[in-house]
């Protein structure tokens, strides 16, 4: 299977027609049949259902193409990181994370690192869910994790800072205008809760619900969350961790002790200075009193 194929693969399942797809990859359409019917003779099942209406994804077509997708989306990123790492860098060093409000310091600490080791090229990677699993196969040399106390073999533990607990409204709401919300301050309200939540925001979830019966909607993440809260259908308690400055909420902090703690992971045989340098330019960023760490 070349790039090629896979192109026309991809193409034919957005456009599902020979015709238009053959036209935005800027090849004949004997060519695009050609290339597809080669893909399915070497793979060993169709993948298209032909048609006078075009061309539709078999069920085995339609678990191969979401494969394939993925399977190019890394193959690009590693075409341009090599092409950005191509005769201008001698070291790499990737950091994975979920959410960009989770190191919205990370922009400064790389500029910093750029000043003092310029042929040092640092890669944001976003991964689709919170795992650690690319960093835990080597492909990222540093993670950011909402720390749960676990111990992982081979992996050094770099505290960064402890995220807050806030409560998430509406701007126009009469909690917005607190400096410090109380338990007390949501009786009557409705709170958005959340399965994926971290165990100390569940915490104060479950005690807030207990102690005032509060009524409340179950949510899948906070994305979904926040859509809940911009419509009016409740409040949220959030860590300041995922406050990423949208100015469609506000961010009251809540009368709680509990705190959510967050740390950068390295790979313990990675003695890399620019990597050491790089984790401390982030933890100075976060330190008691500056200006990143009070927005967590």
């Amino acid at each position: 299977m070349n790039t090629k194929q896979m192109d026309c693969a991809l193409e034919l399942q957005r456009t599902q027609n020979f015709k238009r797809a053959a036209e935005n990859l800027f090849i004949s359409q004997p060519s695009l049949s050609y290339q597809i019917k080669t893909l399915e003779d070497e793979i060993g099942f169709k993948i298209f259902d032909r048609s006078g209406k075009g061309a539709m994804p078999t069920p085995a077509g339609v678990q191969f193409l979401i494969s394939l997708e993925s399977i190019c989306g890394d193959l690009r990123r590693a075409v341009e990181l090599g092409q950005n790492f191509s005769n201008k860098f001698r070291s790499s060093i990737t950091v994975g994370l979920t959410w960009r409000s989770t190191l919205l310091a990370l922009p400064y600490a790389m500029e910093r690192l750029q000043r003092k080791y310029p042929d040092v090229n640092v890669t944001p990677v976003f991964n689709q869910s919170e795992n650690i699993d690319a960093f835990l196969r080597g492909e990222q040399d540093i993670a950011f994790l909402r720390d749960d106390g676990r111990r992982i073999p081979d992996v050094v533990s770099h505290t960064l800072y402890q995220s807050r607990i806030y409560l998430v409204t509406r701007k126009n709401d009469p909690l917005a205008r607190k400096k410090l919300v109380h338990t007390e301050d949501l009786r009557g309200r409705t709170l958005m809760v959340g399965g994926s939540s971290p165990t100390s925001l569940r915490a104060v979830q479950h005690r807030v619900v207990s102690e005032l019966d509060l009524p409340h909607f179950n949510s899948n993440d906070h994305g979904t969350t926040l859509i809940s809260v911009a419509a009016g259908k409740g409040v949220c308690l959030s860590p300041g961790l995922f406050n990423d400055g949208n100015d469609e909420f506000a961010w009251t902090p809540f009368d709680c002790e509990e705190k959510v703690n967050c740390v950068l992971l390295t790979h313990a045989e990675d003695n890399r200075t620019e990597v050491k340098e790089l984790v401390r330019l982030l933890q100075d960023l976060y330190k008691p009193g500056t200006r990143y760490e009070k927005l967590v």
